[in-house]
């Protein structure tokens, strides 16, 4: 199995929509896919990407997960995303496929979701990991809705914090027993601003 890295982005239930926005206005030029969604509250967005590879309306005003698949225009500024893409064409670039999940409930706070951008392969993750053009996308995406807490998941490497309340952050955090992560959630999420 491979590496699944991903960049989660927590904040209030009530953004969401604006986040989802914002990630739309990432997709590559010309996306045809054109997914109807109606969110929690009965809010209703289309989305250039497809669900589960499919561009059937996907209906989450019951709360349920949304899944899409997203391809997103990054900023081909550092070494690191230009190796990736073997051969840029231009100062900006799609990297591939990455699935985001949106949490809409059942998170580490009362009234926050979360919204999950999962790396579609090993080198992607990667790229996740190393390129400081990927970390200001999701960094960017974070204060651009307004959320409260953006990291890297690096599944059993641990956590690395890029964003809390507004501020860009570098901290790192490793659990070696469930106690000691979900202490480490709880203080965590303790820090982020009522939903």
């Amino acid at each position: 199995m491979g590496l699944d890295y991903a960049y989660e982005i927590h904040l209030p239930a009530s953004r969401v929509r604006r986040a989802l926005e914002a990630v739309v206005d990432l997709a590559p030029p010309g996306e045809k896919a054109a997914t109807p969604i109606v969110l929690p509250g009965g809010a209703r967005l289309t989305v250039p990407f497809t669900s589960n590879f499919r561009g059937d309306p996907v209906d989450c005003s019951d709360g349920r997960n949304l899944n899409l698949d997203t391809s997103l225009m990054f900023e081909v500024g550092d070494d690191e995303i230009r190796e990736f893409l073997d051969e840029p064409g231009g100062d900006r670039a799609a990297i591939g496929y990455i699935y985001l999940t949106v949490y809409f409930a059942g998170g580490h706070r009362p009234g926050y979701a979360e919204l999950n951008f999962t790396a579609a392969t090993t080198g992607m993750s990667l790229l996740f990991e190393r390129s400081p053009s990927v970390r200001r996308l999701f960094t960017g995406l974070a204060e651009e809705a307004g959320a409260a807490c953006c990291l890297l998941d690096k599944e059993d490497s641990g956590y690395e914090i890029c964003w809390l309340n507004g501020e860009p952050r570098a901290a790192s955090f490793r659990a070696t027993t469930l106690a000691e992560s979900e202490a480490w959630w709880a203080a965590l999420a303790a820090q982020w601003p009522p939903a």
